[in-house]
């Protein structure tokens, strides 16, 4: 089953229905192990959109999948997050795979009424527009696995007044767990993090060296994140851990030793540096300076004179 383009499953009995699996306990949160799933045989790729939540933890594959715009192996305990309407694709396992590991599906409908259906969308990994999925320690998985066992053996009792909120709880403990040990990869996986953190550097440096500043004004958020190809909510996070500064901060930081740079190599009027910084009126450009040096720009040129 070759997919040309993206399988839109609706709900989680019709994935249930896909992968070979009869119709779930709950019809809006279930748990799949990786051994009981029957693809068809001829499967080479899987693109499929989602109506519902996907979390899941692969062990045993040996092929790719595309999670945002880079692939990853699976020779770690690995984590993925899925939000509703994103693409999941790649190939299929292969027939000498040992998989093991579990699927996670939850309906947004099965958040209605409670605390997660808003908080859950400040949990970076389900926003992001390229994704880093999550490689977890032994210790990790196995506080992470303990959680799903309980999801799902609370779906699987007998449902009472009790059981949403109880799941729910689970869910919530899985997530803050999941953030933690994000911020661990932050800070331990800091090859990769660092390529980035140079990266944004030097595209900060070309954009503030070019015309765009007078063309265009300071770089957005946006557009920085969508230039490292990585999200804005991920850029903060990680910037925020390895820095202890937000993407907002490092352009204005930017900016700021620009217009040093400015005041003290060059006998530009403070009217003309604001313009050459993409500043629309002096006096905002002074302000901005102040704010962030607690000198206005006359005092920074005349102590640096």
């Amino acid at each position: 089953m070759a997919a040309s383009k993206p399988i839109r499953i609706k709900s989680i009995t019709e994935g249930h229905r896909m992968m070979g699996l009869p119709s779930p306990a709950h019809p809006l949160i279930s748990v799949l192990n990786y051994t009981d799933l029957q693809l068809p045989p001829d499967t080479t790729e899987l693109s499929v959109m989602l109506d519902f939540y996907y979390i899941s933890m692969k062990r045993g594959f040996s092929n790719k999948l595309f999670y945002g715009q880079q692939t990853y192996d699976f020779d770690e305990g690995m984590m993925y997050f899925i939000a509703p309407n994103q693409l999941l694709r790649g190939a299929g396992p292969s027939p000498e795979d040992d998989l093991s590991g579990w699927v996670l599906l939850i309906h947004p409908d099965f958040l209605w009424g409670t605390s997660l259906a808003t908080t859950i969308k400040k949990y970076g990994f389900f926003s992001y527009a390229v994704n880093e999925a999550l490689f977890l320690s032994d210790k990790e998985e196995t506080i992470i696995n303990g959680i799903v066992n309980n999801i799902k053996a609370e779906y699987q009792s007998n449902i009472d007044k009790f059981s949403q909120d109880i799941i729910i709880s689970h869910l919530e403990t899985l997530l803050n767990y999941s953030e933690r040990f994000y911020q661990r990869q932050f800070i331990t996986r800091k090859i990769s993090n660092h390529r980035i953190l140079d990266r944004l550097e030097q595209l900060l440096s070309d954009y503030f060296n070019s015309d765009d500043l007078v063309a265009k004004g300071l770089p957005t958020v946006q557009y920085i994140s969508e230039s490292l190809n990585v999200s804005a909510t991920y850029l903060r996070s990680m910037l925020k851990t390895l820095t202890g500064q937000n993407t907002q901060q490092h352009i204005h930081n930017k900016l700021i030793e620009k217009a040093k740079e400015k005041l003290s190599a060059t006998n530009l009027s403070i009217s003309e540096i604001a313009y050459e910084l993409g500043f629309e009126h002096s006096q905002s450009f002074s302000k901005f300076f102040r704010s962030k040096t607690n000198l206005s720009p006359l005092q920074f040129r005349a102590s640096f004179n």
